[in-house]
């Protein structure tokens, strides 16, 4: 095991006409890796919708809504939030002459919902409701949804329709929290409250209120939408997947930001610059003439990081497989040498393949149910450390998740929060031999096949000088003879009266022959 010592993330951000794709490098290793479409809209969390209620679920206490996706996306009774009634009178007192910004201040935010309502007293069929998703459509299941919107920044998340102002329990300074709630109470308007993050702790008044007042726009420029157009339609979306892994992880040890695009670099170093000014010189643009993610190893590391079988260290690999129901991951030792410390080599490779499983978690974004087979160690003491190691691992992962100690079968379970699809990359190439069927040219009729463009050349394009060019194993092949039989370069020199030279090069495949005239020039 690895001490862990102070990292260096650098952000990686590779901009193409069709989408965004960013790289989380932790000390020049992939740690995780999103995909932004640029065409089109997918449904991402924390975008927020003028949705219609399409079917109530009593049953359930909860309803289908429509959000203009083909599938329904869900809102259970408890997401409706405690002070959906606001919500709800906004939506349906807006309209286009109205003084939209007197309204949302009168409004009276009113009682909470009751803790054990139902949902047919709140909601009827048809009925339109301003919804956030939670969760992306996941399979065959639509988007599940909440009606207590949230606006996250950098520093504080903005709540409409809420009299609090909340602290993170992670700033520890009495003194530090009792300036950061006058401050924000100071300039917060009226029907809004706000969660202060732990990255406020010794922010100023004036990036705390630009944040603020960027956050308080965001929303605000949704109520024409919601008064004019009567209709299913998103409000706004969550900012860019480049500005929410920003929001999400800058910190100091966030070295460079590079990008190979002028405007998304822009709109990034914008965004910085709002939210926490003295790092706005880390983000750079790239204008190498390499890819940038060639330039930074990535494009090999997800080669490498996304198939089937993970290599780990010395021999040792993981197998990961993915079903319906759950994930599951089975450590092999592979080729690592067996002797008398058999059992402290097992645990050095669980603890090598614990942390490429956290890794592969985070990369892969892979959630709900996750079952690790590690190889069978003998010691309860050895199984307790790798459990703890895990749990350490497992700390910088930013979804919810829960680690449980090894069986006496030597299995983990980890469950993980899934909010989107885990990724997943086709990291495989299509065979230049058989073209992806699995199957190639008998090596019993390759000489045919060679002969009757041998043919063609000599008898129809009257050439007499040719020179064929093959891989190694084809050339040894051809050139096999004897003194009683001759090589089958040998009869076809014979056969065709042509001079014939027979080349060989590595670089071809088993199959792969190629004619050239007697100047070296290719004949398709």
């Amino acid at each position: 095991m690895e001490e862990g010592k102070e990292s260096v993330k650098d952000l990686v951000v590779e901009v193409s006409s069709s989408e965004v794709s960013i790289a989380l490098m932790e000390n020049h290793r992939l740690i995780e890796f999103n995909k932004e479409s640029v065409e089109g809209h997918s449904f991402s969390v924390g975008d927020v919708y003028l949705g219609k209620v399409k079917k109530l679920l009593p049953a359930l206490n909860a309803a289908f809504v429509d959000i203009g996706d083909e599938k329904e996306a869900f809102i259970h009774y408890l997401d409706l939030g405690l002070y959906f009634n606001a919500f709800d009178e906004f939506v349906k007192r807006a309209n286009p002459n109205a003084d939209l910004k007197g309204m949302y201040s009168h409004i009276k935010i009113g009682a909470p919902l009751e803790k054990e309502g139902r949902i047919e007293k709140v909601l009827t069929p048809g009925q339109l409701i301003i919804v956030q998703i939670v969760k992306e459509p996941i399979s065959t299941k639509g988007s599940r949804l909440t009606a207590e919107i949230s606006l996250a920044g950098r520093n504080i998340v903005l709540l409409p329709f809420a009299d609090k102002v909340s602290i993170s329990q992670k700033i520890a300074s009495k003194e530090e929290r009792r300036r950061l709630e006058t401050l924000v109470k100071s300039i917060l308007p009226k029907n809004y409250g706000v969660i202060i993050r732990t990255a406020a702790e010794g922010r100023n008044a004036a990036v705390l209120d630009a944040e603020l007042m960027s956050l308080i726009g965001k929303w605000e420029s949704s109520w024409k939408k919601i008064s004019t157009f009567k209709k299913v339609q998103m409000l706004f979306t969550e900012y860019s997947k480049t500005t929410t892994i920003l929001r999400d992880l800058l910190n100091d040890s966030f070295s460079n930001i590079y990008i190979n695009d002028e405007r998304i670099f822009e709109e990034t170093r914008k965004y910085i610059s709002l939210i926490s000014p003295d790092q706005e010189k880390i983000v750079k643009l790239y204008q190498g003439r390499e890819p940038i993610f060639d330039h930074f190893e990535v494009t090999r590391q997800i080669k490498s990081s996304f198939g089937k079988v993970v290599p780990i260290r010395q021999g040792a690999y993981l197998v990961i497989e993915h079903t319906e129901a759950l994930h599951v991951v089975d450590v092999n030792s592979g080729t690592r040498a067996k002797n008398k410390e058999q059992e402290q080599n097992t645990f050095d490779v669980n603890c090598y393949a614990a942390e490429e499983i956290a890794r592969q978690l985070r990369l892969r974004d892979m959630g709900g149910i996750v079952i690790i087979d590690f190889i069978d160690m003998e010691t309860q003491e050895h199984r307790n450390e790798l459990y703890k190691y895990m749990m350490k691992l497992m700390e910088g992962d930013r979804a919810k998740h829960n680690v449980l100690p090894l069986t006496k079968f030597g299995l983990m379970q980890i469950t993980r929060q899934r909010v989107r699809p885990a990724i997943e990359m086709n990291t495989l190439e299509v065979c230049p031999v058989c073209h992806g069927t699995g199957k190639i040219s008998s090596s019993i009729v390759i000489d045919e096949a060679i002969e009757r463009k041998l043919a063609f050349y000599v008898k129809d394009k009257k050439m007499t000088s040719l020179i064929l060019k093959v891989g190694p194993i084809l050339g040894a092949y051809l050139e096999k003879g004897s003194l009683f039989d001759p090589s089958i370069i040998a009869k076809w020199k014979k056969k065709y009266k042509c001079k014939l030279k027979l080349e060989t090069s590595s670089d071809f495949t088993v199959l792969q022959n190629e004619f050239y005239d007697e100047k070296g020039g290719r004949l398709e």
